[in-house]
């Protein structure tokens, strides 16, 4: 046990800091769409969702990738007692809407819809979407600004999905045209494509940052033939929307996912004490084995400074409780003609 206690002067010595790590994602089409024969994909009795993995998922070794489904408002034209699971496609863009946008006013007002802007102001909404939703395995604390993109198939047949033209959607100029805002699901900016063809220079789907998830707009897949002929006739992105459950609909759009990627954000967020070491202390050591016959055993001369090697910082409590522990990588020297400042940083 330590005989003195050294006090922090907690304006000088203590501060803190955040530190932002990225680690760059990379998902190739091939393992949404096809590499594992669809043994990576994961559909549910409950029909609302589908979830893709890294491996097939009953292995021991998947990871969860991302979740996919669709939905669309009650006042979208594709709204009808007719289509499949109706209901459950309206219930899921409401609450993503809800929980990712908020209400209008109040609750009676209504959700917000998403809008290929973001002016909230009920023009350019998109009634009919995918929603992409990522795991936070992948994503971490949030997905960067300006690293989402997402490369879909256009083609207009659906055994070739990947011939020209390709469309990219990218947050990348969201800062050059509206910046991002923030709303009640956090962050969120506009996914444009500068792809010439399809929606060519416009805002087409949102990326929210912090939820991890992107809502594409069906629209990118006008005049595309989502589902194949041989599986009953070819159909067009409506008639997959009405026509198809969730699953089926979550199907037609793996199809057409080239690949994706983005930065993730690690955060990390530290507090530094600065311990700082006067000339006239801590030169003494408190270990019984300094002393040898009542002397020093690092003296020679009885006039001669005493030595001392610190190897060791403790953090303690207001009670003199010992809260952590740090080791320095080699012992330093210390005696009345030095000073030494002692840098500890606790990470969480």
């Amino acid at each position: 046990m330590p005989t003195q206690y050294e006090p922090f002067n907690t304006s000088n010595d203590v501060t803190t800091t955040k530190t932002l790590l990225h680690e760059v994602i990379p998902i190739t089409g091939s393992i949404v769409s096809g590499t594992y024969a669809d043994g990576n994909i994961k559909n549910y009795s409950h029909g609302m969702f589908q979830s893709v993995y890294d491996y097939p998922f009953l292995s021991s070794s998947a990871n969860h990738i991302f979740d996919i489904t669709v939905g669309y408002d009650e006042e979208s034209a594709l709204s009808g007692a007719a289509s499949v699971q109706n209901k459950k496609k309206i219930n899921l863009y409401n609450q993503y809407a809800q929980v990712l946008l908020g209400y209008t006013g109040s609750t009676a007002d209504g959700v917000r819809k998403f809008e290929s802007d973001l002016l909230n102001d009920g023009q350019r909404a998109m009634k009919e979407v995918f929603f992409i939703n990522f795991s936070r395995l992948i994503t971490k604390d949030q997905i960067k600004k300006g690293s989402f993109a997402l490369s879909l198939g256009t083609s207009s047949a659906f055994a070739t999905p990947f011939a020209d033209p390709r469309l990219v959607l990218a947050d990348s100029l969201t800062t050059e045209r509206t910046g991002f805002k923030n709303e009640a699901g956090g962050d969120y900016g506009v996914l444009y494509t500068s792809s010439v063809g399809i929606n060519a220079d416009s805002g087409v789907g949102n990326i929210f940052y912090q939820a991890g998830i992107a809502v594409i707009t069906a629209s990118v897949f006008n005049g595309v033939e989502m589902a194949s002929s041989s599986a009953g006739g070819a159909q067009n992105v409506s008639e997959v929307l009405t026509g198809s459950a969730i699953s089926g609909a979550c199907d037609a759009l793996r199809h057409r996912i080239f690949d994706l990627s983005f930065n993730n954000t690690t955060e990390i967020n530290s507090k530094i004490y600065f311990c700082r070491v006067g000339h006239n202390k801590y030169n003494y050591s408190s270990n019984p084995t300094y002393l040898t016959g009542g002397e020093i055993r690092v003296k020679d001369v009885a006039s001669d400074n005493p030595i001392a090697y610190i190897t060791t910082i403790g953090l303690y409590s207001s009670t003199n409780e010992l809260l952590a522990t740090a080791k320095l990588s080699e012992p330093l020297r210390k005696d009345p003609t030095n000073e030494l400042t002692l840098r500890v940083r606790l990470d969480y």
